[in-house]
């Protein structure tokens, strides 16, 4: 079944994902590019400034975590290739943020080599800040032998960038796991120029053009013979000549030759290259945007899942976000795997596949299911533990990007007899409560505004 994974991708990969079970991946992790990032939820009322909560932070830096997962492939079973390619990368880079960054992801990228079949595919998405360190990365657990391209998305039109060039494309590297891999070739459409050769219509209405049949000058050779009164060297047998002929696919001009028509709605387009610049980003604009940090157009995903999946193939994203991936996925009817660190990202998720695919059956694991479940994520997470409970009730989760408790966990909004919105407080109080902390809400409520609270 379809399923979301609640918590950290290594463990869930080891844990759940079996070997050889996944058809394709597409990863969009952190890029190391230092930036915190924050959720943008519109507020209905009008009234109040945008609420923001903190997604996730895009930064890494080397602590225990990272020392271990070091140690870990230095002592383990992983290949020689690997431990000598990340020892050169530490005795290069020392113990810095790009080190922990590498480190984090090379242990994880060898569980997703493990969990791919053979004629799987690997996708992952980042930007020029780290790509040449993944890359040399991927080359070690995949093999260089099964790069198979760089891809340039051009994600924004220009980008204003003081004293250099705009930097306004990401990368998205390319792996399969052998030499024998699921692709179906895509296609984009024909420019303008290449439109207007077609000048010939047929009595259907079918656009044509035509090309020579003759193989002279063609250091291939041909074939010799006389078809309607007219002898040449031509570039089919004689049997295919007739075919083409019965067809209506012959073209007979007025100078006494022959050459072959080819119908513009026979032509799939040019095939796809590695530079996408035909797929925009999700602007402010956009009907799909969802106010997530990073969310990728479904459109690019789309194009990823068809290229090298196919119907009833399971796709995985292990940093699933707001699952742009399981919803292409569920839309072009594959199975689909999503895992993310945050309940915020899982939350989403869930809201966006029920909405656009209401029937869609998938479970979710990780997400408490008893008092002993709750205590372990509150005792994991205080802000994860108050975005699952707020969304216990349908409530968007809150937290101030300005650092401090405001009070303020959630929200919900009701509309009233008038139409307006008006916004609900939410708060969650983990343990035990006193009378104080109701009266400390009735005071967030008067400041905010706020006709209404609700005290988890």
């Amino acid at each position: 079944m379809n399923t979301l994974y609640y918590g950290d991708n290594l463990e869930i990969l080891r844990k759940y994902i079996k070997e050889e079970s996944v058809d394709l991946i597409y990863l969009d992790p952190p890029f190391n590019s230092q930036r915190a990032y924050n959720v943008i939820f519109p507020d209905k009322t009008g009234k109040f400034s945008t609420a923001q909560i903190h997604a996730f932070e895009d930064t890494w830096s080397w602590g225990t975590e990272s020392q271990q997962a070091f140690d870990e492939i230095m002592k383990g079973t992983y290949s020689l290739e690997l431990k000598d390619m990340m020892k050169a990368f530490r005795q290069f880079m020392d113990s810095n943020n790009l080190m922990a960054y590498l480190t984090m992801m090379a242990v994880r990228l060898v569980e997703m080599h493990r969990a791919l079949k053979m004629t799987g595919s690997l996708y992952l998405h980042c930007d020029p800040t780290a790509s040449h360190y993944l890359k040399v990365l991927l080359d070690q657990i995949f093999g260089i032998q099964n790069f198979r391209n760089e891809i340039s998305w051009k994600r924004t039109s220009a980008h204003s960038d003081p004293n250099r060039y705009g930097a306004n494309i990401d990368i998205i590297l390319f792996y399969t796991k052998s030499d024998a891999w699921v692709w179906n070739q895509q296609y984009t459409e024909h420019g303008e120029e290449y439109l207007k050769r077609f000048k010939h219509r047929d009595h259907d209405g079918r656009l044509w053009n035509d090309y020579d049949l003759s193989a002279k000058g063609l250091s291939g050779g041909g074939y010799t013979y006389k078809y309607k009164g007219i002898t040449s060297l031509w570039r089919v047998p004689l049997d295919t000549m007739k075919k083409l002929d019965t067809e209506g696919r012959l073209h007979f001009t007025n100078k006494g030759g022959i050459r072959i028509k080819r119908y513009l709605d026979d032509n799939k387009g040019v095939g796809l290259q590695s530079l996408w610049d035909d797929i925009p980003p999700v602007n402010s604009q956009a009907k799909e945007r969802l106010g997530y940090p990073t969310q990728k157009p479904v459109a690019l995903l789309e194009r990823i899942v068809q290229a090298s999946s196919n119907e009833g193939d399971v796709v995985m994203d292990p940093f699933c976000g707001c699952g742009t991936a399981t919803v292409a996925a569920e839309k072009l009817g594959r199975k689909w795997i999503g895992i993310d660190v945050t309940y915020l990202a899982i939350q989403l998720i869930k809201k966006r596949v029920i909405q656009h695919f209401p029937d869609a059956k998938f479970e979710e694991i990780g997400e408490p299911k008893s008092l002993e479940d709750a205590r372990a994520l509150s005792e994991k997470s205080k802000f994860q533990f108050e975005s699952w409970a707020v969304s216990l009730i349908g409530g968007q989760p809150f937290k101030s990007t300005g650092g401090g408790d405001t009070g303020i966990d959630g929200f919900l909004y009701f509309q009233d007899f008038e139409g307006n919105y008006h916004r609900i407080i939410i708060e969650v109080k983990g343990g035990g409560y006193q009378p104080k902390d109701v009266r400390s809400l009735a005071h967030v409520l008067q400041r905010e505004e706020s006709p209404m609270g609700i005290l988890i």
